[in-house]
């Protein structure tokens, strides 16, 4: 194993460790999706209710096991569910496109329900799959017991856990476009014109960079915002749970985060780290390479913080395969592990076939015979 130490020019002069913001949220957080490291916390692990931010997950489930182009018959349950809507009627058919976007910009809880029969049958059986994927995830103080966040003892999630739902959602391009969008127009069946959505998230045309994700409001949750920003190739990913000036609280945390962390490269894609020998190779060695960009969200001074642990071996047999792992690459600030990446080989290097084998060994015995000797 090797350590490579981080330097850059001391950024000391500037304050590692800037003033919080203070807000009046009961919890909130901001999260760097690329490392999911956390910029700012309150009470990021208290179990609270969350409302339609629930919905982040529903849709994410319903885009991985779902298709697109499914059409989705809406049940008698679906149609006489309470609270937001876009007014679907027992037996009214909308692609699952439709759905998603009656789901996350109308925040329609009969697009919920519509959602999880579809994929799993009921809305039970949903709520199983929804726990699954939150452990997954990683969000582990999670319980999700319906679709779409109306009031349930046993529903509630954390700050930290919805944050980390809200970066794994968003690595998803479908998911991206969806929560993006501001305006969209879809069919509505047996009417003279279509449905007209209209994202709830202001942020959208408020904040730069904004680029989602879901608002949600009950009388036991308060008001509540997932929001997501990019600026300069960060992504952030900002909650507020129990927030009355959701809005404004979110573009302060934003705004506290753009300014105090920058983007850093650590290790480029691609770049040479180490190379290998290759036993019984028609090449003698091979070079490592890491196969994804590292880059970490810094406050002025951590750079000197960083360090970079690259563990490979002492030679690999052949054959080679290009973009085969043979290495592992992590990153640690302050002495805490915050990204990896894999050490893959560059290139293809085949096995030394038997008569080159048999021509090598006789080369060595000759060298060792009559030169060496």
């Amino acid at each position: 194993m090797i350590i490579i130490h981080i330097e850059t020019p001391s950024l000391v002069q500037a304050r590692a460790h800037a003033q919080q913001p203070q807000i009046s949220a009961q919890a909130a957080i901001v999260m760097e999706a690329g490392t999911n490291r956390v910029l700012y916390e309150k009470n990021i692990h208290k179990r609270l209710a969350n409302a339609s931010t629930t919905k982040i997950l529903t849709a994410i489930i319903a885009i991985e096991h779902g298709k697109l182009s499914d059409m989705v018959r809406s049940s008698a349950n679906a149609a006489k569910v309470g609270g937001s809507s876009i007014w679907l009627t027992e037996g009214e058919i909308l692609s699952m496109e439709e759905l998603l976007y009656g789901l996350m910009l109308n925040s329609g809880n009969d697009a919920a329900v519509a959602i999880a029969e579809h994929i799993s049958g009921s809305v039970e059986g949903f709520a199983a799959l929804m726990n699954k994927k939150a452990r997954e995830i990683g969000a582990i103080n999670s319980n999700f017991v319906n679709p779409h966040g109306l009031p349930d003892d046993n529903h509630y999630t954390t700050a930290y856990d919805l944050a980390l739902i809200a970066s794994y959602a968003m690595k998803n391009p479908i998911f991206r476009k969806i929560v993006s969008t501001e305006k969209r127009r879809i069919s509505w069946p047996g009417h003279e014109w279509d449905r007209i959505l209209i994202n709830k998230n202001k942020l959208l045309s408020q904040y730069q960079g904004a680029n989602g994700i879901k608002t949600g409001y009950t009388k036991k949750a308060g008001r509540c915002l997932v929001a997501a920003a990019q600026r300069n190739n960060m992504q952030l990913i900002s909650v507020v749970l129990n927030c009355q000036p959701m809005f404004e609280e979110s573009i302060v945390l934003l705004d506290h985060a753009f300014d105090r962390f920058k983007p850093q490269p650590i290790i480029k894609k691609d770049r040479v780290l180490k190379q290998v020998k290759i036993e019984k190779g028609e090449e003698k060695n091979v070079q490592l390479v890491a196969d994804k960009d590292i880059i970490l969200p810094l406050a002025p001074g951590e750079i000197n913080h960083v360090r970079v642990f690259i563990d490979y071996p002492k030679y690999i047999l052949a054959p080679v395969h290009r973009g085969k792992q043979y290495g592992t690459i992590k990153v640690k600030l302050h002495n805490k592990d915050i990204a990896s990446c894999a050490l893959v080989a560059q290139r293809d290097i085949r096995e030394k076939s038997f008569t080159k084998s048999i021509r090598s060994l006789l080369n060595q015995w000759v060298n060792r015979k009559y030169i060496g000797g």
